[in-house]
């Protein structure tokens, strides 16, 4: 799942930046109002979580403008404002939550894990393809009796490729999406981690492979018995 975080406190933000990541989601953080305009219609976002008070555009005005282009991403605003007139104007601009400031860490993260499970259809824990399978809660990669734990990267990688399977994903789908947007590592990255899972594919006996295909990226499919 990927999340954008747009908020001028910056220790605060990047400690919920570092919170997600541990839960295994992508992040992209900004920390004023028009970048946070510029990304959410920009990318692709499973949530965003927007302050009210921010500079360039507040809050409310970004969520105006994503819900005028269109943009349906669930919406979870952040405030240090707590009155009632406050939520009901954040709601009727179209937020889907609100959670005023100071919050609790869990709280944050039970209603974001909220909001990206109402954003389309209902995805179960166990992703399942050919004969492995991908547990959301425990991060391991499974066939029958055997398992494996992978490590954040590898989780949201294998976890792309099983929803998207049949369809190729391309090596700047992958850095956007999983390393974020400013990431500044190098794009072989991706090369290096489908490495890693082929390898534990290979381990675990599985019957799908990660296959390549050059200008296109790469797709996960079942391989075919002779």
């Amino acid at each position: 799942m990927r999340v954008l975080i747009a908020d001028d406190e910056r220790e605060m933000t990047q400690a919920l930046e570092a919170i997600l990541k541990h839960e295994h989601y992508s992040v992209d953080i900004v920390y004023d109002g028009q970048a946070a305009l510029d990304y959410g219609l920009a990318e692709t976002y499973d949530c965003l979580v927007l302050d009210i008070m921010m500079p360039k555009l507040n809050g409310l005005q970004v969520l105006e403008q994503l819900r005028e282009n269109n943009i349906s991403t669930p919406i979870l605003l952040l405030t240090a404002k707590g009155q009632v007139e406050d939520r009901i104007e954040g709601l009727n601009c179209g937020a889907d939550d609100y959670l005023p400031k100071p919050f609790d860490v869990g709280e944050f993260i039970a209603r974001v894990r909220a909001l990206t499970r109402r954003n389309g259809v209902f995805t179960s824990h166990i992703l399942t393809v050919g004969n492995i399978s991908l547990n959301r809660s425990t991060f391991e990669l499974a066939r029958d009796e055997m398992a494996v734990r992978l490590g954040n990267k590898e989780f949201q990688m294998m976890e792309l490729l099983m929803r998207q399977q049949g369809r190729f994903i391309s090596t700047e789908q992958f850095m956007e999406r999983i390393w974020g947007y400013e990431s500044e590592s190098e794009i072989n990255v991706v090369w290096a981690y489908i490495s890693y899972l082929r390898r534990k594919l290979s381990a675990l006996g599985a019957n799908v492979k990660i296959t390549a295909s050059r200008g296109r990226g790469y797709m996960l499919e079942v391989e075919e018995k002779e």
